[in-house]
């Protein structure tokens, strides 16, 4: 199971899988100085580059675009303290505006590890009244998809990896699950090379700023989901005067660690399955008691299903998680359990393949690898088994459901890693910078909505504006309420800053 905090649109089917992830830091502290390469030390050949706007490329995962929908390559370096060396190519899409343009937006739909040129078409629909002043713009950060994508491991052993317990009982599954760690760090060694030393957060900020330039804007305009927010206000902190309209849903917790996000997300998730079981008539704590006890039972004798796979404790963890990203999956949520309580995995197996991307033919998805390398680069928090232990009571206590698996997980994600970790927690301090406007879900499992006043307290007084939505699911805009979505526009096309605290109801 790769770590609950993927974020991926998919509009269609109306699922959204989430991603925050420890973020870099950056120990310098200004007073509104931009704190990276100056432009004027950037070589002609990044700044004038002249991107080749063309036809996008189907892939194995995504069909093309239609016709409105423009690809290109930016060359940018594979080492930003050294922007004269090598370079790298980062593929980029875009649609035009439809009328008067105001610049470029860029989207940034979380993970880290998720696809921008995959996502950035399917969530047209959500977006579209943007493009009448906007060119539409995302794309594949390094280490991900098109842009150098990495592959850790082959089907076969991530298929065998998920009988893995990632709640171990025993000291032999417990040596089963970090061997497995280990071995996963060992295989992104071997296939990512040097690069697995330049995809932090802080690389890719700077990525930004140099779209920013090519596509021809003085400022940058941006709308970051999840990990994009921790992504926006890295950028923000770097280039505070550079900041045009930022907006940031799903925010994450700009002061947590590694450990804090895995508390985080505990609360988050129990807090939405709480009120999933609500929604049925349900006593919350009775009702998190029954889905620990089935998972129990699942860990002690996996449940068959209709592929002839069996159904894992992690398996169905997974499978639970999927459906609370989003209100309108709750009855999927149903479904599977009642069928996994008479006995069959098969629906709590289909929708944990769809959060790991496998497909009908048995091939998985990447999203998680290219997570995984670069969450690892960014944290340097490296908790020992020892201490992953010591946090289980605390952690069951939160959650009787996510609780030990988040604990474990904070071990066991950058397990042995093959490269130290660069930060504590992300620098997001923009004094100076314009307004940006957070959007908190009271109902976000993923990045819980506390963190949406943490990163405007952060960014500093006078920059973070928040609005909250008390909804459910994993984001705000385009999930149902038309305050948010007419109040996000208003900022984006026009301008109109909210007040600081309006609230969606």
């Amino acid at each position: 199971m790769s770590r609950l905090t993927r974020w991926a649109a998919a509009v269609a089917a109306a699922v959204l899988l989430t991603g925050c992830g420890a973020g870099p830091s950056d120990d310098s502290r200004g007073k509104g100085e931009d704190r990276s390469v100056p432009t004027s030390e950037l070589p002609s050949s990044l700044t004038s580059q002249r991107l080749d706007w063309g036809r996008c490329k189907a892939t194995a995962g995504s069909p093309a675009p239609g016709s409105g929908w423009q690809c290109a390559t930016l060359k940018a370096p594979l080492d930003w303290s050294r922007p004269d060396g090598e370079t790298i190519g980062l593929a980029l899409i875009r649609a035009r505006a439809t009328g008067e343009r105001t610049g470029s937006l860029l989207f940034n739909f979380g993970g880290p590890g998720g696809s921008g040129v995959d996502t950035m078409p399917s969530y047209d629909s959500v977006v579209g009244a943007l493009r009448q002043r906007y060119d539409l713009v995302s794309w594949d950060p390094r280490g991900v998809g098109r842009s150098k994508g990495v592959r850790c491991r082959g089907d076969r052993q991530i298929q065998a990896a998920e009988a893995i317990d990632a709640t171990p009982d025993t000291p032999a599954e417990e040596r089963a699950y970090f061997q497995d760690a280990a071995d996963f760090g060992q295989g992104c060694a071997k296939a990512v090379g040097k690069l697995l030393t330049h995809v932090s957060t802080t690389d890719t900020a700077r990525d930004m700023d140099l779209m920013r330039q090519v596509l021809g804007d003085a400022r940058m305009h941006y709308f970051g989901f999840s990990y994009g927010t921790e992504l926006g206000g890295v950028y923000a902190h770097l280039f505070p005067r550079r900041v045009g309209r930022l907006v940031l849903d799903a925010v994450v917790d700009p002061t947590a660690d590694s450990v804090g996000h895995a508390r985080n997300q505990a609360r988050g998730f129990q807090r939405a399955l709480d009120g999933y079981l609500k929604s049925t008539g349900q006593d919350p704590e009775r009702g998190s008691r029954k889905i620990a006890d089935l998972l129990e039972r699942i860990d002690a004798k996996p449940l068959p299903t209709s592929s002839g796979r069996r159904l894992t404790q992690t398996s169905a963890l997974t499978g639970i998680v999927l459906p609370l990203y989003s209100e309108s999956n709750w009855p999927a949520l149903t479904g599977a359990l009642t069928a996994a309580e008479q006995g069959d995995g098969s629906a709590l197996l289909a929708l944990a393949d769809a959060y790991n991307e496998r497909d009908s033919s048995g091939r998985y998805g990447t999203a998680s690898h290219s997570q995984r390398v670069i969450s690892c680069l960014d944290s340097k928090q490296r908790p020992t088994p020892e201490q992953a232990r010591k946090l289980l009571p605390e952690f069951e206590r939160i959650s009787p459901v996510f609780g030990a698996f988040l604990a474990w997980d904070t071990a066991g994600w950058c397990h042995d890693w093959p490269v130290a970790g660069q930060y504590d927690t992300p620098q997001v301090s923009a004094p100076g910078a314009a307004p940006i406007l957070l959007v908190g879900n009271t109902g976000d499992p993923a990045t819980p909505y506390e963190g949406a006043r943490r990163m405007a307290d952060e960014l500093g007084k006078g920059v973070g504006v928040e609005l909250t939505w008390k909804g459910e699911g994993h984001g705000a805009y385009g999930n149902g309420s038309d305050c948010v979505d007419s109040t996000v526009n208003a900022y984006l096309l026009h301008g109109r800053v909210p007040k600081d605290g309006k609230v969606c109801s």
